[in-house]
């Protein structure tokens, strides 16, 4: 059985990633019951850390993330979900939540 690390709070970080274009598309982090419902579902599923409940992406926007494949990293601590969006994953409306771009002039004073 395999032991996934889920930090002190219960929860693992979960990457999405495109599985057509490989672009990163959001972050969420998900619980044991979310990862179940995922691999079951086939669709994506995460604890919503600001709510504090299971939350299904898509269920209100219709913008859903079709699984593809799940894996997870080395130290069984981050899990990578491949899947096919259908829509926008971002509650801005953007494709992905990594549309901004970081300069250095960003962080200085």
């Amino acid at each position: 059985m395999l032991n996934i690390k889920y930090d002190d709070k219960g929860l693992v970080p979960a990457i999405i990633q495109d599985a057509e274009f490989n672009d990163v598309l959001m972050l969420g982090y998900m619980n044991a019951e979310a990862l179940k419902l995922t691999m079951e579902s086939g669709h994506a599923w995460f604890w919503s850390r600001s709510r504090q409940e299971l939350w299904h992406k898509g269920a209100t926007s219709g913008n859903y993330l079709k699984v593809v494949e799940v894996r997870y990293d080395c130290d069984i601590d981050a899990i990578l979900v491949k899947a096919n969006p259908m829509g926008p994953t971002c509650h801005t409306g953007e494709r992905s939540c990594f549309f901004r771009k970081l300069i250095a002039e960003d962080l200085q004073d």
